[in-house]
């Protein structure tokens, strides 16, 4: 099997064979948003200062270090818990046209909607990894709305090869999280009996 690479700009039919369980990669740009980010498009009709169409997003706060003339390294990037962003992700892909959102753990039912809708997927990042993952981010290119402070911020990143991510949520709305969360619990009752 080869190694599924997803790169930015991401169009619909580089998802559409994408299954809940695969596993890809992310070359190109992601974007750190978290809640603040999230609430101030959808509740504050704030416009984002990033484009996000065909573009992905990572739920995380990362630990960055400025350096001189204006530049930042990443020194730690590790997901937060996506369902944070449960209950504004649906509007957000719709408004943004974002199609990879990375993260912890799973999302429900909105996101699902989200993604089948509008052709995007959701994808976990290992937890644990997050110094790993900081080895993969080439450049900061910018940072917008630093106002946030440093987990909020929303920080630009060239990735190479970003990953591992596991496809939670596919373009059909199939989740993955939800899926063994009812196979677990079906036999949850033999086994403690």
């Amino acid at each position: 099997m080869s190694k599924k690479i997803l790169r930015t700009p991401i169009k619909d039919e580089d998802l559409e064979d994408l299954r809940a369980g695969d596993v890809v990669y992310l070359t190109g740009h992601i974007v750190t948003c978290r809640d603040v980010a999230h609430r101030r498009l959808i509740e504050q009709k704030r416009e984002l200062p990033v484009d996000l169409a065909g573009g992905a997003i990572f739920h995380a706060g990362p630990i960055v270090r400025k350096l001189a003339e204006g530049k930042y390294e990443m020194v730690s990037i590790g997901p937060t818990t996506s369902t944070r962003m449960e209950k504004f992700e649906k509007e957000f892909i719709a408004q943004t046209g974002v199609k990879l959102i990375v993260g912890k753990g799973g999302m429900g039912p909105l996101t699902e909607a989200g993604c089948r809708e509008h052709k995007a997927v959701h994808a976990i990042f290992p937890g644990g990894c997050a110094v790993v993952a900081a080895t993969q981010v080439e450049e900061i290119e910018r940072a917008e709305w630093l106002d946030l402070g440093m987990p909020e911020t929303l920080w630009v990143n060239r990735v190479k090869e970003f990953g591992p991510l596991i496809i939670s949520i596919d373009t059909q709305g199939n989740n993955l999280i939800e899926k063994n969360k009812a196979e677990f619990n079906a036999k949850k009752a033999s086994i403690v009996a």
